[in-house]
């Protein structure tokens, strides 16, 4: 069995958990999820101010990226998760998944112990976990087209923030970390972070001490893989430079494979040399949805996976 932790967030997540979940049917997989909590934007925003609990976006996306389609029960109700309410009440822009997770957050009064509720129900392939058990705030200093720097406090204002990131932080800055999120990470066979939105889903993990002191130690191969474009937040970032923002936050980090569109990189040989700096093979693989030059389509993903992570070593 071949023991995978996945780190991010959101439809980044999401995308390499499906390609996961479809290998799960040529090799042994054991899945584990591990997902920001800095969420403040839309729903997720509206039940973390609201209610004070883990922002349950993410987690909901990542449940049901796992969910067991095959089963018509498990798959319908992974497809209410997902539905989101229309109209112009309290409930519009709620999805049911986000609803109830909250409801089991504060019944059972432990998030590991709701998520892992809702995994039953859907029968996820794998398990969630949220990266702390107490909601973050995420803050950047940005240098905006003037150059002057300023704080920028949220995940959804550091997302569209105009400028380049210049620090990143979590506030707390020593969240409580959650131990079955360590423990995952203590134990696994591959660690893989990306794709998905770099300073608000991919790092964030790298700025909880004991999980960053858990990526730091664990023998686990570790895989990179990067999006297929630049986004807002790291407007002014190289693909090579992503790799070397992972670098300034967990100095030390080794590499075994970077996983890459060749379509989306332009000349290879810088992002090659990127990644042998850090130990890294670069792999390039054309993993984007057909037509879609932002998207990674997870059944093109699970074919590019499938040779990386059946290396034994």
């Amino acid at each position: 069995m071949t023991r995978i932790v996945a780190f991010g967030g959101g439809h980044g997540l999401a995308a390499s958990l499906r390609a996961l979940r479809a290998l799960q049917a040529k090799m042994p997989l054991e899945l584990t999820a591990v997902v920001t909590v800095g969420d403040d934007g839309g729903s997720s925003g509206r039940l973390r101010a609201d209610r004070g609990i883990v922002p349950p976006g993410d987690i909901r996306q990542a449940l049901a990226a796992l969910a067991d389609d095959a089963d018509p029960a498990a798959g319908q109700t992974a497809a209410l998760l997902q539905h989101r309410f229309a109209g112009s009440d309290p409930l519009t822009g709620h999805p049911v998944g986000n609803l109830m997770l909250c409801g089991l957050m504060e019944l059972l009064g432990d998030p590991v112990q709701a998520i892992d509720h809702v995994a039953a129900l859907v029968k996820a392939n794998g398990r969630v976990l949220p990266m702390s058990y107490d909601p973050v705030w995420i803050e950047a200093d940005v240098a905006g087209p003037d150059g002057a720097v300023a704080t920028v406090r949220g995940q959804h204002n550091v997302a569209v923030a105009k400028g380049i990131v210049r620090t990143l932080r979590l506030n707390p800055t020593a969240p409580a970390p959650c131990v079955e999120a360590v423990a995952a990470t203590k134990n696994a066979d591959w660690l893989i972070f990306g794709p998905g939105s770099w300073y608000t889903s991919v790092i964030p993990h790298l700025l909880v001490p004991e999980l960053a002191d858990a990526i730091a130690h664990s023998t686990a191969r570790r895989l990179i893989t990067l999006n297929l474009a630049v986004e807002q937040e790291t407007s002014g970032l190289s693909l090579p430079d992503h790799l070397a923002a992972l670098t300034r936050y967990l100095p030390g980090l080794r590499v075994d494979v970077v996983l890459a569109d060749g379509n989306a990189i332009g000349a290879p040989e810088p992002l090659r040399r990127a990644a042998e700096s850090l130990g890294a093979e670069l792999v390039l693989a054309p993993v984007a949805v057909r037509g879609a030059t932002t998207r990674h389509d997870p059944v093109a993903l699970a074919a590019a996976l499938e040779p990386i992570l059946s290396v034994r070593e």
